[in-house]
């Protein structure tokens, strides 16, 4: 099956035309891009469908909030199209377009004209990770790889296959959700992925599935046909206002992913991205729903974890209590904070870690300089 691509917010005939105007100003700034397939799983007769709010433009997208570079991407930015952040993993950022935009994106910097964030040409960086041999990960990002050709993909997997340091290579990809044809009519992808996850060198596909409507009996056969492959399959999105921040719907959805055997590998706690403010949830909140999903599933069904990609690491929201929140650095940039467990005062406003407050010698003491994450310095002994 091939979709229809829709770039044109006026083309939106279900959306009476004042309100197309307001969202093509909001397009203006942070681009609009669906399919017919896509489009059709939403509900029009109800303004609050999920499927809708998360592509459809919402003129709260234009607010005075937050930072189009979040998690300060930059900071580790070792060569265009090259992040490389923790030890093991580095992100190959290849393309600069998506199946659909998600309204939500916290990289939607890297589609407003003038970015130059990716690159078509990874020779840069397969020389960075031949020189270091720590390096075992490696995620195909962007943007989505699967919009690619499969000529092109395929090259650049094969040239990663040709390092021999590199065991795992990841593909991060909404295309399952966005449109499972993709996998499904690409008999050449399939052979591909096929030959290039070995039993000792494994590709995996980071699914992003945010609501379990996208879980259609399509994108089920997609991701059954990665698994047939050889392709190991998990699923990681945030959560997200008026999309998944309910425990009833995480629930659903966690269940369907174990079963069909994508499991939820992360819930990631929204970053605070220009634009994205109408899609945040508070840190507490968030905590509280996650749990409460966990309860309503099986053991296989509840091994996420839900974690904020804070420029210092990712950090694992692992309790609240009346008083405290804590977490714990499940990645660290920095590797003398791997595992580090902190404690914050209670703040149920708070959507990022940079927000909360320390409780004093309560997992933040006494550190070297360099390893104190930024913004804390104040809170730590000397």
């Amino acid at each position: 099956m091939k979709v229809k691509y829709v770039r044109d917010v006026s083309k939106l005939e279900q959306i009476p035309p004042e309100a197309r105007e307001v969202m093509e100003k909001v397009a203006e700034r942070y681009v609009f891009r669906a399919n017919d397939y896509y489009l059709g799983l939403i509900d029009w007769t109800d303004p609050n469908d999920p499927i809708r709010r998360l592509v459809v433009p919402d003129e709260r997208e234009l607010s005075d909030w937050g930072d189009l570079d979040a998690s300060n991407e930059e900071a580790v930015t070792v060569a265009k199209g090259v992040q490389h952040k923790y030890p093991h993993t580095v992100l190959l950022l290849v393309n600069e377009i998506c199946g659909a935009y998600c309204r939500y994106c916290f990289r939607k910097r890297l589609f407003i004209d003038g970015n130059d964030e990716t690159t078509l040409d990874i020779s840069d960086g397969l020389e960075y990770i031949r020189s270091d041999t720590q390096i075992t990960n490696v995620l195909l990002t962007g943007g989505d790889p699967l919009i690619m050709s499969t000529g092109r993909l395929m090259t650049i997997i094969e040239k990663l296959r040709e390092i021999d340091h590199v065991k795992i290579i990841r593909i991060g990809t909404k295309m399952p959700a966005f449109n499972p044809w993709r996998i499904l009519d690409d008999e050449k992808l399939l052979e591909g992925l096929s030959t290039h996850s070995t039993p000792d060198k494994r590709i995996y596909v980071m699914a992003h599935f945010d609501h379990p409507r996208e879980l259609t009996e399509a994108a089920i056969a997609g991701i059954d046909a990665l698994i047939r492959a050889g392709v190991v399959v998990v699923n990681q999105c945030p959560m997200i206002r008026g999309i998944n921040d309910d425990p009833e719907v995480l629930a659903e959805m966690f269940r369907t992913l174990a079963v069909i055997g994508a499991p939820q590998y992360y819930l990631f706690q929204g970053r605070p991205t220009a634009g994205n403010e109408p899609y945040e949830v508070p840190i507490v909140e968030g905590y509280h729903i996650f749990e409460d999903a966990k309860r309503r599933v099986s053991g296989l069904a509840k091994r996420a974890r839900f974690a904020m990609s804070h420029e210092t690491g990712k950090v694992e929201i692992v309790g609240v209590d009346d008083s405290y929140m804590y977490l714990r650095y499940h990645r660290a940039k920095n590797p003398r904070d791997e595992g580090r467990f902190m404690v914050f005062h209670r703040d149920d406003e708070a959507y990022w870690l940079n927000q909360l407050t320390p409780v004093e010698n309560m997992g933040m003491g006494r550190l070297d300089p360099d390893q104190i994450p930024v913004g804390y310095e104040e809170f730590v002994e000397a």
